[in-house]
């Protein structure tokens, strides 16, 4: 195995790493001496090591290019190179948003049409590009219900969150002043409707619902889900970041939703991961369109121009969104088309159920019926002989995988929440699943191994429960003794 290293181990007085010609101007005055440091205590390396070093330290890294990255929710899967050659021409690149609207017809364009393109997709009316990310169009969604409540003389205090929702869903709700209350699940994984039933009041705004659930389940009882929130006045607001397993199969509008927010960079073509870039694109019906985010674009006789909702909720951020992440969806939309849409969507819910029923017999499955992107198992058997989520997650590491989603959603113990996506071949979800029979062989025979994972990466386990709750910023170099 390679030796990792850092700088300060190699460096040695007196190395650069360049060649600077000699100066041929006057000398520039430097600043005040006090201004000045008295040494920077800086490695000095070759330009040679300096390269290998860093090249070293890219080679650390594990993305959905170096192997499988089956993180459950997050929709980690491969995206087509060329999408990024498109985002990169210059046409596109050279733009600033703040140009002339005769100067960018075709970027505008681009974005009028990717609206219509998402409404389509999700059988909403309107669509705004603006948010740019997630959990912004899950802020957005609901700033213009409370604006449309507030419109129709009502001002509802409460938001109703299921206990399978993304975690940003509750706090979203308090950031926008609403009271979040929990929905709990039923014995199947589904909303328990009676619950519902008996918390949906003239309080509640609207209920939030991720569908497909964090569970990697949909809710068969969608129709009277939709019933009792609009019957009390309420709206249903989606969160559509799963969208993965719905293309081309079901739409939001035709399920009753008013509003769903999207996940550019999760279904529609821009490497997830690293903090961004996001993309969160919101779809509404008719009765929300007039609170939409600014700007939106619209077509008239003289092309396309960016314009403002009547009761827009105002701007997100100091553009129109993320305009690179939208040339990459509109790419992959036009690409694919609507077969190939809802290929990626059979594709992504085949290969989670294959996942499943080979992995059933040895992970507990707490809810086994047919899932749709992504399965969750419990390790609730190995913990039972001392071994946690945990400590499978560490040892998949040795095998060269990356761990799934642990822990959550928290209505499942010791949680194991897994998505392939669609871009998965068979023989790396064959080659995963074995890796996950011999961990579980492991835990029978020898179960130290996993305690101790990994074992062969650059770094063994961390504290990270320390590393979070009393974090060292701060790195110093410590220099050689002589």
């Amino acid at each position: 195995m390679r030796r990792h290293y850092l700088l300060p181990d190699i460096s040695q007085p007196g190395k650069i790493g360049c060649t600077l010609p000699a100066l041929d101007v006057a000398p520039a005055q430097l600043p005040p001496e006090e201004l000045l440091r008295s040494e920077l205590d800086l490695p000095e390396v070759s330009e040679v090591e300096l390269v290998r070093y860093f090249i070293t330290l890219s080679q650390l890294n594990y993305g959905v290019d170096t192997g499988f990255y089956p993180l459950g929710s997050c929709t980690m899967k491969y995206n087509p190179k060329w999408h990024e050659d498109v985002a990169k021409l210059p046409g596109f690149t050279a733009l600033h948003p703040y140009q002339p609207e005769a100067s960018v017809q075709g970027a505008l364009q681009l974005m009028f049409e990717l609206q219509e393109y998402l409404a389509e997709i999700t059988g909403m009316n309107r669509t705004s590009l603006a948010p740019m990310a997630g959990a912004q169009g899950e802020l957005a969604n609901l700033l213009m219900i409370k604006a449309y409540h507030q419109s129709c003389g009502e001002s509802r205090k409460k938001i109703l969150v299921p206990d399978t929702a993304h975690g940003t869903n509750p706090a979203t709700a308090t950031m926008c002043g609403f009271e979040s209350i929990t929905v709990p699940s039923d014995a199947n994984g589904n909303i328990d409707l009676n619950r519902l039933d008996s918390m949906m009041d003239e309080q509640v705004a609207a209920l939030t619902l991720t569908m497909p659930t964090t569970l990697g389940l949909f809710d068969p009882k969608m129709e009277e889900i939709s019933r009792i929130v609009h019957e009390r006045g309420g709206l249903l607001c989606g969160d559509g970041a799963n969208l993965n397993s719905l293309l081309g199969k079901i739409k939001f509008g035709d399920l009753g939703f008013d509003c769903v927010q999207l996940n550019l960079h999760k279904t529609f073509s821009t490497p997830h991961g690293g903090g961004g870039p996001g993309s969160g694109p919101i779809c509404v019906k008719s009765i929300l369109a007039d609170f939409l985010p600014l700007p939106w674009v619209v077509k008239n006789e003289k092309g396309y121009t960016l314009t403002v909702p009547a009761r827009s909720i105002g701007r997100l951020g100091a553009a129109g969104g993320n305009f690179g992440v939208m040339i990459k969806a509109y790419t992959y939309i036009r690409s694919l088309g609507a077969v190939g849409l809802k290929q990626v969507s059979e594709d992504a819910v085949i290969n989670a159920n294959y996942l499943k029923e080979k992995l059933k017999p040895y992970y507990h499955l707490p809810y086994d019926r047919p899932c749709l992107h992504e399965v969750v198992f419990s390790a609730k058997w190995q913990k039972a002989k001392g071994i946690k989520a945990w400590d499978i997650a560490k040892r998949l590491l040795d095998y060269g995988f990356h761990p799934p989603t642990m822990y959550f959603p928290l209505v499942v113990e010791e949680a194991l929440m897994i998505e392939p996506t669609e871009t998965e071949g068979k023989e790396t979800l064959d080659a995963f699943i074995e890796a996950m029979k011999s961990i579980a062989r492991e835990v029978e025979e020898n179960p130290e191994i996993l305690h101790t994972a990994p074992h062969h990466t650059p770094v063994r386990r961390l504290d990270e429960a320390t590393a979070a709750r009393k974090p060292d910023l701060c790195w110093y170099i410590k220099k050689k003794s002589q």
